[in-house]
């Protein structure tokens, strides 16, 4: 356990109607520094007014906020600001031996602070999970980077600039060494070449993947190991998505995956954050007259200094009753976006009253019950009795164009 000796916040905010000019943090262990950040955010969050209208509010960080759930671990560091009525802003970092990198990034606004999301018709406490784009850095390194760049997760968006950060600091100063992002470098001149008109070659039909491995991921309050779980999923995970012009498809490893996020507690939304190697998926659930159901997914895949993000804030999936679970061991396809799209099998899902770490009696999907068989047999007949209606019309038909003839 890490004990703190003080944790700072200085917001620098210059005059201006909603436009950020900076923020710095600072979180001290011991009287040294740990953990610092240093940089310009704007959010943008659509939400539902009377009338069943949309509105769109920009906001950034006010002057007064606390970091009171910062904290420095060896393994893991967590940068967490609370700000306004109800709203909180988070960086979560991970390392390894060489390096570190920021994991997730979580933003939990509520739509009751009427001072913000004027005329919201519901008074939910959103929160939006996305995987962190920050290529790693070397250990003792700050990470830089001017240039913009927009994380956007369907409703929100998050806009960066001006970004200094420094994790796992070890001698209580910021490094004089920077790793600077992609963005920021200078293009190289391409040297003078000749063109050589490549052979052509046959691209090889993807092969198709294997099942999944199912994997079983739970959260517990607080993060503790001696609590129960508050959330339960067991899923088959399979990836599609098109990045450019490639088709990429791959399976979610529940081996090499580990599983964060937060739990649904005093009605909050519940979201499960799975990172797998390169791919950061996250899952928000949320609670409504009794009923729960998925209302967002978001996916980012790192590779190397490219990264591909997609997401959907607006669905309406895997619903059942709060205190139940919901169940589809069919596969199951699930189009996110235009870009991505995850297929499920073996999947079992309960965000919220988890008792006794155990899944509560389950809803199951239409593909698992007993009357799914009834749909072809449903549309075979609906095709006999088109047909037969078509064929009873046309002797009709035909009667009377016989006596037609026969009174002339």
């Amino acid at each position: 356990m890490f004990r703190y000796a003080c944790v700072t916040l200085l917001l620098l905010l210059a005059a201006g109607v909603r436009q950020s000019s900076g923020t710095e943090v600072k979180v001290e262990e011991d009287k040294k520094l740990c953990l610092y950040a240093n940089l310009m955010l704007n959010f943008s969050v659509t939400y539902e007014v009377a009338g069943k209208k949309n509105a769109t509010v920009t906001f950034t960080l006010p002057e007064t906020g606390t970091t009171n759930g910062s904290r420095c671990g060896n393994d893991s560091s967590l940068l967490k600001i609370d700000f306004g009525k109800g709203h909180s802003w988070a960086l979560n970092f991970t390392r390894d031996n060489q390096t570190y990198k920021v994991d997730y990034i979580w933003f939990t606004y509520d739509l009751k602070d009427d001072t913000i999301f004027k005329n919201s018709s519901s008074n939910d406490t959103k929160t939006v999970t996305v995987g962190g784009r920050m290529r790693a850095v070397d250990l003792n390194n700050i990470y830089t980077c001017k240039s913009h760049e927009t994380l956007d997760s369907g409703l929100v968006q998050q806009v960066f600039w001006n970004v200094s950060l420094q994790a796992f600091i070890s001698n209580g100063t910021l490094s004089k060494n920077a790793t600077i992002c992609h963005d920021d470098q200078p293009t190289p001149t391409p040297p003078s070449t000749t063109t050589i008109t490549p052979k052509p070659t046959t691209t090889p039909k993807p092969t198709p993947l294997p099942q999944p491995t199912t994997g079983t991921y739970k959260l517990k309050p607080n993060d503790t190991s001696n609590s129960t779980a508050c959330l339960l999923v067991t899923v088959g995970l399979q990836l599609h998505y098109t990045d450019g012009k490639e088709f990429v498809s791959e399976n979610i490893d529940p081996n090499i995956t580990t599983s964060g996020g937060n739990c649904g507690i005093n009605g909050s939304d519940a979201v499960l954050v799975l990172k797998c190697d390169h791919v950061t998926i996250s899952f928000t659930f949320v609670e409504n007259k009794q009923k729960f159901f998925l209302h967002a997914v978001n996916v980012s895949v790192v590779n190397g200094n490219h990264t591909f993000h997609s997401g959907n804030a607006n669905m309406s999936l895997w619903e059942a009753a709060v205190g139940s679970s919901y169940m589809c061991n069919k596969q199951q396809t699930v189009n996110v976006s235009d870009s991505l799209a995850f297929v499920t099998y073996d999947l079992r899902a309960q965000p919220f009253e988890v008792k006794n770490n155990s899944f509560a009696t389950a809803e199951e999907c239409f593909l698992d019950s007993d009357f799914s068989f009834l749909v072809p047999i449903a549309v075979g007949v609906a095709l006999s009795f088109l047909i037969i209606l078509v064929l009873i019309s046309y002797l009709i038909g035909r009667r009377k164009s016989r006596t037609g003839y026969q009174s002339v």
